[in-house]
């Protein structure tokens, strides 16, 4: 199971609301990085059961993982974080082994 933190939730339904349709977003994993994965997000405009599978769901949205990326991502934490002047999602994740020094990508 997927948790998204309050003011997770928040920006995800603000960035739905802007793009004017979606019914939720969809994480995943890719093989990038000097470590070896990097978190993915995409807005999703509609789903299927074959593809993917629903870890959070709530009245505004869902969140969606494709099949593939679901070993790695059980157990995330999301979070929306604001450090000076950058900001964006953090992801807080138990399966992670090590991070690469640049933060851009994790080992599980």
């Amino acid at each position: 199971m997927i948790l998204l933190t309050e003011k997770a939730c928040e920006k995800v339904k603000y960035q739905l609301q802007k793009r004017g349709k979606g019914v939720g977003i969809r994480l995943g994993v890719r093989t990038t990085g000097c470590s070896g994965l990097a978190y993915t997000i995409e807005y999703v405009d509609k789903y299927e059961a074959e593809v993917d599978v629903i870890n959070y769901s709530q009245k505004d949205f869902v969140v969606l993982v494709d099949l593939k990326s679901d070993v790695y991502l059980k157990g995330l934490t999301m979070d929306w974080v604001r450090n000076g002047l950058n900001e964006g999602f953090d992801f807080k994740n138990p399966n992670e082994r090590d991070r690469c020094g640049c933060g851009e990508s994790f080992r599980v």
